[in-house]
């Protein structure tokens, strides 16, 4: 544990060193969300925009671009959220699963959409699944955006960020190669740096890799102030949570498990 970290400041420092914009993370609670109102706007207006239709959105299972019973239980993850990264001066929030088909795709863009209904609120949704990308066709954004190519700084990275909405960015990949060692590279690390830094965005979501599959996620995840770990009902075992939980405490602050595809639910759970 100590090596890790060791190594998680020596990379840090030599980020620093040259000269490249870094996450801020010293900042204090208060800084954490809407303090730079003023700052990043202009940026972010600059940002290409789209539009996803609600039929696209229905397709795709993302429920919550409007606010109704459905959109709850994202709302009060939504709300839980928020709470953490105000109170701890977070922003950076990595979402991961055990296995494949777990669903953590659907979560992030479903909390992504929740998140942005508060107006208020600038929220960044950068895909970093580079194995198994689908941003680009769950939303129907084209085959032209491969934030991949601005993680290896070969375009600059406003070429694959669009605005979805007013307060909602994505950056959509495509699969690349060798991604275990383009996310654990200091020129990766760059980018991000420089995206949070140039568009402030309140909320910076990352979709990762599954963990259990291959070692993406952590490669990354040391740069996220913290994670969730989506789990799927009747698929996940407990064993595996356990083992995910364990290697995500090592390396960051774990937000809690998602049970997803829960069929069977209390009377008491729903409102």
């Amino acid at each position: 544990m100590e090596r890790i970290r060791a190594a998680i400041d020596k990379a840090r420092q030599e980020r620093q060193q040259t000269g490249a914009p870094t996450a801020d993370l010293s900042r204090k609670p208060s800084d954490g969300l809407v303090g730079d109102t003023k700052t990043g706007m202009a940026a972010w207006l600059a940002l290409r925009t789209t539009d996803v239709s609600n039929k696209q959105l229905k397709s795709t299972r993302v429920i919550t671009d409007r606010s109704d019973r459905r959109s709850a239980p994202f709302d009060l993850m939504r709300t839980k959220l928020l709470h953490e990264i105000k109170a701890k001066g977070w922003r950076r929030i990595a979402l991961t699963s055990p296995s494949n088909s777990c669903g953590k795709t659907v979560v992030c863009l479903n909390l992504a959409y929740s998140l942005a209904r508060q107006t208020d609120l600038r929220v960044m949704l950068i895909e970093l699944d580079l194995r198994r990308p689908s941003l680009s066709r769950r939303l129907h954004l084209g085959d032209h955006l491969d934030f991949s190519r601005a993680l290896a700084q070969k375009t600059p990275p406003e070429e694959h960020i669009v605005r979805v909405n007013a307060s909602l960015a994505v950056a959509p990949t495509k699969a690349a190669p060798n991604p275990a060692e383009l996310l654990q590279g200091t020129a990766a690390a760059h980018v991000i740096d420089d995206i949070e830094a140039r568009y402030k965005p309140d909320v910076m979501l990352f979709d990762m890799a599954p963990m259990l599959s291959v070692d993406d996620t952590m490669a990354f995840v040391d740069q996220a102030d913290a994670t969730l770990l989506v789990a799927a009902a009747e698929a996940t075992t407990a064993s595996d949570i356990a083992r995910c939980q364990q290697d995500l405490e090592d390396r960051t602050n774990l937000l809690g498990t998602v049970l997803n595809s829960c069929r069977y639910l209390e009377q008491s759970k729903g409102y």
